[in-house]
């Protein structure tokens, strides 16, 4: 499946009753863009179960398909057959990576040392967004980058004949940046450092030491992260299960603390320590949510939840923590909309470069559907109605603008589910990228959501 542009299929939310059901998230969209990447490099056969089949992750597959690997479904297994590490072949047409900048900016890392030019492409969101941030790293090992202004797509590399391993100081809290300059350490000979001020989700690091990298991890005693990577050496297919994707689990969870009755389990979610300060987050707000059977998967934790329709108090959140919910601001957000007092979160100056500017776009859907909140220039404050009187918009050409965002589209569509009025989305059809069983799954829940 390759990423096309589609019409604009907008969607409608309304009040719901009780939301109750047992599911299973579709993988975790982070470690299955790794698994295809890792998985097309190794030397032998990868497996791979469990994978998030979104538009995203499909297109970095094809991305690795196009430099030599060998990817093939059969039945719910995915099967590659890698091209050692070192052996990418040069791309005979641009790689299209559609609305994935997860797959976008890794893959230029991996590649980008190469001596053969290689070419990216995405869609209208994209490639609006800034890939200066791994460009430079690039640069520093030799890398000749060629670009749109402001280092935007499209975006043609090319390497050194030897390119140059680099000491990195990562600039700003990114797990893309690191992951970036980890992979193009990998066809670089000697070590690449990676300095960590702050942790961000680690799945690089597990996933290349499980396939048979030469990689150390030391933390200081201020958390400061020194990652170390001997390059050429070589990788071995594995066998790997990916777990739920906590990003996409916020959705429905966020919706059974928010419908009144309501009582949902999710299966199998990832659990990693980078990637839980949502459910934190929540807990400390009054949430319900049970945390059953933890065990671990791979090298990953992950565990069970069951979620209760809870009464929610505001917080402050600590900037600090916005490392390991950076995708869930927008639906905490939302959830803020319900709880009783203040939600102050801080710390938020990535949202501005997400798919969309994710801080701008849910600050002007929350004001368009009633909400009382205030935008900053990197936080949000929300001030909740507990029984979601006057939130929702009863006009049908009141909608919610995603900006080719589906984290947006998803977040108003669940404040639709407990909002007084109905809330419209102008896009519902880039949910596809990243969940495309959303609309499925909620139903069955009991949400009562409508495509126009």
């Amino acid at each position: 499946m390759s990423h096309t542009e589609t019409a604009p299929t907008p969607a409608t939310a309304r009040r719901s009753s009780a939301l109750s059901g047992d599911i299973r998230i579709p993988g975790d969209k982070s470690i299955s863009h790794r698994s295809f990447m890792f998985g097309g490099l190794a030397s032998g056969e990868t497996r791979i179960t469990g994978l998030l089949e979104g538009e995203d992750v499909i297109n970095t597959g094809r991305a690795m398909q196009a430099m030599g690997a060998s990817i093939r479904k059969d039945g719910d297994t995915w099967i590659i057959q890698g091209t050692g590490n070192g052996c990418l072949l040069a791309p005979e047409a641009p790689l299209d990576f559609g609305n994935a900048g997860t797959g976008c900016r890794l893959t230029m890392g991996l590649v980008g040392v190469y001596d053969f030019p290689s070419t990216f492409i995405g869609d209208a969101s994209l490639s609006r967004r800034p890939m200066g941030r791994v460009l430079d790293p690039l640069r520093l090992m030799g890398v000749q980058v060629t670009s749109e202004p402001g280092d935007r797509l499209p975006v043609t590399l090319r390497g050194p004949a030897i390119p140059t391993p680099i000491s990195y100081r990562v600039p700003m809290p990114s797990a893309q940046v690191k992951s970036a300059v980890l992979l193009a350490g990998l066809n670089t000979p000697g070590v690449t450092t990676v300095i960590e001020p702050v942790m961000t989700r680690d799945h690089t690091e597990k996933m290349l030491a499980g396939f048979g990298a030469d990689l150390t991890v030391e933390t200081d005693a201020a958390g400061v992260r020194t990652i170390r990577l001997e390059g050429r050496g070589r990788l071995t297919g594995q066998v790997i299960d990916v777990p739920g994707d906590p990003s996409s689990t916020a959705f429905p969870l966020v919706a059974a603390l928010l419908v009144p009755g309501s009582d949902v389990t999710i299966r199998n979610v990832l659990m990693n320590p980078t990637r839980t300060g949502l459910i934190l987050t929540l807990r400390e707000m009054g949430a319900d949510i049970e945390i059953l059977d933890p065990r671990l998967a791979g090298g990953e934790d992950v565990a069970d939840l069951r979620v209760r329709a809870s009464e929610l108090t505001g917080v402050t959140v600590p900037a600090e923590r916005a490392p390991s919910m950076i995708d869930e601001y927008p639906v905490l957000a939302v959830a803020a909309c319900f709880a009783r007092g203040e939600t102050v979160m801080t710390g938020l100056d990535e949202l501005r470069v997400k798919e969309s500017d994710r801080l701008a776009a849910v600050a002007r859907g929350l004001e368009l559907n009633g909400a009382d909140c205030t935008e900053g220039p990197d936080w949000l404050s929300v001030r909740g109605r507990p029984d979601g009187r006057g939130l929702g918009n009863p006009s049908p050409d009141a909608r919610v603008v995603t900006w080719l965002d589906h984290r947006i589209a998803m977040s108003f569509l669940v404040m639709g589910l407990a909002s007084e009025h109905p809330v419209t989305v102008d896009d519902a059809a880039i949910i596809a990228t990243s969940f495309p069983e959303f609309m499925q799954l909620m139903a069955g829940l009991g949400a009562d959501i409508q495509q126009s």
